[in-house]
């Protein structure tokens, strides 16, 4: 790997690392080491950072800000791409807004307000960047990024780069095309509506109040961990099944929304995913519902 390390570095990707604790690059602070970590400053750097991967034969994945992911505690064999802060580009356009993938959505649904534009709001307590939330169709409060999308430039893994539109995306409940053909997501473009600065204010006061009373947003998690299932929702259900503030090892539902868990210090991914297997046979046992986590899982074990 540091053959590789080293041409990334005469390419111009100066932000290579070997052997790199995931763990510092998670929001559940877990995961073992990645071969190669890698964070092109801009998309040509990716699209050359790519190339060298190919030419190289190794194995590749993608991670953002690293929320929404559970990495194992073996790691990821091969290269991982970090699509962060050199991708992180923001202009408006009218009622359009045109962003990088490392964008923040938080600092995104803030930004938006701040021009006068709505249809955003739902995505300002959602950690991840636009790149992840595109890959994941993500949402809150009744809304979601299908909604807004335009298009979104993806770089797949031929090397092709190709603009798709909000229906070639495929999207559905927390899916979309990307979860079925392996690709990069760029920049998308979002169509917003002039509104109110006031009520966009008020209403993105409101659901930031509403996360600070109820999410555990002072410890180390990854939101969500399982999918609303129809009709219903995770944290009631884990909740009445009596598994609230339940913990395996460093691995903890928490007591404060139980679709949450928590790391308490030193927590494992196998602590965690020994803790979803519980909650999902309790739930299966409890109420005959089979519970889907929304989390990511990758690497080995």
């Amino acid at each position: 790997m540091k053959q590789i390390a080293d041409e990334l570095r005469q390419a111009g990707i100066e932000k290579v690392w070997t052997n790199e604790p995931l763990a510092n690059h998670t929001t559940w602070r877990i995961g073992g080491p990645a071969d190669l970590l890698i964070q092109p400053k801009d998309k040509d750097s990716l699209q050359a950072a790519l190339q060298i991967i190919h030419r190289h034969e190794i194995p590749w994945s993608v991670i953002g800000r690293g929320s929404n992911l559970l990495v194992r505690d073996g790691g990821i064999r091969g290269a991982v791409l970090k699509v962060a802060e050199g991708l992180s580009h923001c202009e408006f356009r009218g009622e359009e807004v045109c962003v990088g993938a490392g964008y923040s959505m938080i600092r995104l649904a803030m930004e938006t307000g701040k021009m006068g534009l709505t249809g955003m709001e739902f995505a300002g307590g959602i950690p991840g960047t636009v790149g992840g939330a595109v890959y994941m169709n993500a949402g809150a409060h009744g809304s979601d990024l299908s909604r807004i999308l335009i298009d979104a430039e993806i770089l797949f893994e031929n090397g092709e780069r190709k603009v798709l539109t909000n229906e070639e995306m495929s999207f559905s409940y927390r899916t979309s095309l990307l979860q079925k053909r392996k690709g990069i997501v760029i920049e998308a473009r979002f169509l917003l509506r002039t509104g109110d600065r006031k009520e966009i204010a008020a209403t993105l006061a409101a659901n930031k109040e509403r996360r600070r009373l109820t999410q555990p947003l002072q410890m180390p998690c990854a939101g969500s961990v399982f999918r609303n299932p129809p009709g219903d929702h995770a944290g009631r259900l884990i909740e009445a099944a009596g598994l609230k503030g339940y913990q395996i090892g460093g691995a903890q539902v928490s007591e404060k929304h139980s679709n949450f868990i928590v790391n308490c210090g030193g927590a494992t991914a196998t602590d965690v995913l020994t803790l979803i297997n519980y909650v999902r046979s309790t739930i299966q046992s409890q109420f005959g519902i089979d519970m889907h986590p929304e989390v990511l899982v990758v690497g080995e074990g």
